[in-house]
């Protein structure tokens, strides 16, 4: 099959491409980078580079295609993500509108079934909508991912600091956490044998208190007493517009993390679970959050 990659060479694209190569299929990876081009012509892919921004460039890019697997990746520093995301989002939807393709995967998020109350996922919902609305899609997956493990490197700087993780979700929350390999896996699988019609599917690899995660991460870097407290919106709040976060931004992230402490994130995924998950484990994970922590 001719495939198109969106992403480029990154978390999620890079492990899918050599998979998908393996397979023998034909791979188009898009970027944006010139710089990408050896990297991705090294896996056997083509490159395709150029702007997520050209409707006519990914047009022509997605045209002859059998199935584009769509993304996009969250971007800080522009004034809305949300906003960002819905507008890159529609011109791919446009652009897969305009190619004629008939086959579609896109790498959303779990919450993205909610208009509100999921701070910056509500992006993936208005993609999500118009990607189950547009017309002549023979096949189209929602590949839901639940929290990525590398959003857990953010904390470093924290334990560092503080010695301690503290957020507006903690200690017995529940947190369901993917691996991009399992990501890349799930979508594969997806490409070779997505059936006609509409479907949404979740993507995880483990399910952990924050009391089991800081206990992880803390034996991998020798302090294995971390601990992971919650603390208010507001303290949550004041703490990201402290480091220089916009009041707007803060906000979503804080509502965001929210809908983890209230469960509200993993409602739908409770409903419909997939009936297996990824191989990637937490305890996978931590010993590459090891190496990160003693770089920094």
């Amino acid at each position: 099959m001719k495939i198109i990659v969106t992403g480029s060479l990154g978390n999620i694209g890079k492990p899918l491409t050599q998979l998908l190569m393996q397979k023998g299929h034909s791979v188009t990876v898009i970027s944006s980078n010139p710089e990408r081009k050896k990297d991705i012509e090294a896996l056997g892919a083509t490159a395709a580079i150029g702007s997520v921004d050209d409707v006519d460039f990914l047009t022509a890019t997605f045209t002859g295609a059998d199935v584009v697997h769509a993304m996009v990746p969250p971007k800080y520093n522009v004034p809305d993500m949300i906003a960002h995301a819905r507008r890159i989002g529609s011109i791919q939807v446009q652009a897969i509108k305009n190619s004629g393709v008939k086959r579609v995967i896109y790498v959303s998020s779990y919450g993205a079934e909610l208009e509100k109350g999921a701070g910056l996922i509500v992006g993936h919902h208005y993609i999500e909508n118009d990607l189950f609305n547009l017309p002549g899609l023979e096949a189209v997956t929602l590949l839901r991912a639940t929290y990525i493990y590398y959003n857990l490197y953010r904390l470093v700087d924290m334990i560092k600091n503080a010695g301690v993780i503290a957020a507006n979700y903690g200690d017995d929350d529940r947190v369901v956490m993917v691996s991009p390999e399992d990501i890349a896996v799930a979508a594969a699988d997806e490409i070779e044998n997505q059936t006609q019609g509409k479907h949404v599917k979740y993507v995880a690899s483990d399910e952990r208190t924050c009391n089991e995660i800081a206990r992880a991460l803390g034996e991998a870097i020798g302090k294995p007493d971390l601990k992971w407290i919650t603390i208010s919106d507001q303290e949550m709040q004041k703490g990201y517009e402290a480091h220089g976060l916009p009041t707007d931004l803060a906000a979503s992230f804080v509502e965001m993390f929210g809908a983890i402490h209230n469960g509200l994130l993993h409602k739908d995924y409770d409903q419909h679970k997939p009936k297996t998950i990824g191989t990637v484990k937490l305890e996978d994970f931590a010993k590459q959050f090891a190496v990160a922590y003693n770089q920094k």
